[in-house]
């Protein structure tokens, strides 16, 4: 998961979207990065992404059971 940079985010919402701070604050996060554009979209999952979550969740199955669960 990314951590949104909220400092950051603040300064451009204030000064690029020219935003009042109450206006900031009542966006919800999906709404600040459609207000944002397509290059501050999230980019797709890469192969050293999937690496990484394969290793943190690696499939296992539990005998009996054929979805693992």
């Amino acid at each position: 998961m990314t951590r949104f940079d909220w400092p950051q985010l603040l300064r451009v919402g204030l000064t690029r979207l020219r935003l009042t701070p109450e206006a900031f604050w009542a966006l919800t996060p999906a709404e600040l990065m459609i207000m944002l554009g397509p290059e501050a979209q999230a980019r797709p999952l890469g192969r050293s992404g999937l690496d990484a979550l394969l290793a943190a969740y690696p499939d296992t199955q539990h005998e009996g059971t054929h979805d693992g669960l």
